[in-house]
């Protein structure tokens, strides 16, 4: 399905310290089509907490990029299976050691992803979450 631009707005916002979060969530209006995706960036894990009682306050729908950060109250993340990154790295690992060139070996793009979703944060924001989405989670925390 394609979406229209008309549909679609990014707005982008950065803080530098922590006191700066709420003056930017305080002029956001509540409205059910928007979302808070932080990119990941050492300073989201300090922040998480703070991004989350924010949003919580404000009804916002979160999306993050690990496991953690949902079960920490995110709504969802999709990511990179963090097992199979871990993986392809050894892989590479191993065939340096066993005398490849590195600069030989290809790039590789991910090819397994995870889906977790948080259905206690979907209920507190009074969003369903439709059985079809919940079938392709690979884990879903209640």
């Amino acid at each position: 399905m394609n979406i229209p631009d008309a549909y679609v707005r990014a707005a982008f916002g950065y803080r530098r310290r922590r006191s700066e979060n709420e003056s930017g969530a305080s002029g956001t209006p509540e409205a059910p089509d928007r979302v808070v995706v932080p990119l990941a960036d050492p300073l989201i894990t300090v922040l998480t907490r703070d991004i989350l009682e924010l949003a919580a306050r404000y009804r916002l729908p979160t999306m993050m990029e690990d496991r953690e950060r949902v079960e920490a109250g995110t709504l969802l993340s999709y990511s990179q299976d963090p097992r199979d990154a871990y993986r392809r790295a050894a892989s590479y690992v191993d065939r340096i050691l066993k005398g490849a060139t590195p600069g030989d070996l290809p790039v590789e793009q991910p090819t397994n992803f995870e889906l977790v979703i948080n259905l206690k944060t979907a209920k507190a924001l009074g969003l369903t979450i439709p059985p079809s989405v919940l079938l392709q989670a690979n884990t879903v925390i209640e």
